[in-house]
């Protein structure tokens, strides 16, 4: 399996927006994506505007799959603005 965290960084001007959008991406992404297996949406009790997602999916290729579909592609544009920092890290899940 193949793990990808994200951290974001949203403008607080935005946070309300950027929850709802990221929200629909997480059930977009579970419902039309096969190989996308568990999508959480985290928010910190310590930094209001701090967003951290996890995602397992399939494999690698299935990531870059995700990365190409309209839902993301949709997702990506409308957040683009309110997003201060973005930081993507990826792991190999071990069982």
């Amino acid at each position: 399996m193949f793990v990808v965290t994200v951290k974001f960084i949203i403008n607080t001007t935005f946070k309300a927006q950027f929850i709802e959008a990221v929200q629909k991406q997480a059930k977009d992404s579970l419902d039309l994506e096969p190989e996308c297996h568990h999508f959480d949406v985290c928010t910190s009790q310590e930094k209001p505007n701090e967003v951290f997602l996890y995602e397992i999916y399939e494999t690698a290729k299935s990531f870059d799959d995700h990365l190409i579909t309209s839902h993301f592609k949709n997702f990506s544009q409308a957040i683009s603005d309110w997003v201060e920092l973005k930081t993507v890290e990826t792991f190999k899940l071990e069982k």
